[in-house]
């Protein structure tokens, strides 16, 4: 079963390297993360949400709708 990271990836046409530099991670921790061998931390989740502009919960599967939340203006 493909994983959103692993969707989201393939729709930007990026290799797994590329998305490791941009987590600051290895590749094998990005392979591991894409195949559902281990569970991806919560800033990693947030810093992919971010480059890709989705809501956390689409890349946890918990919605189907790509859009972010607006996000809350802090003084």
């Amino acid at each position: 079963m493909k994983t959103r990271l692993r969707e989201l990836r393939e729709d930007r046409d990026l290799t797994q390297i590329e998305c490791a530099k941009i987590a600051y991670i290895s590749k094998n921790s990005y392979i591991r993360y894409e195949n559902d061998e281990r569970m991806v931390p919560l800033d990693t989740v947030k810093l992919f949400a971010e480059y890709y502009n989705v809501s956390i919960d689409y890349i946890a599967k918990l919605t189907d709708i790509k859009e972010p939340y607006k996000r809350i203006k802090r003084p």
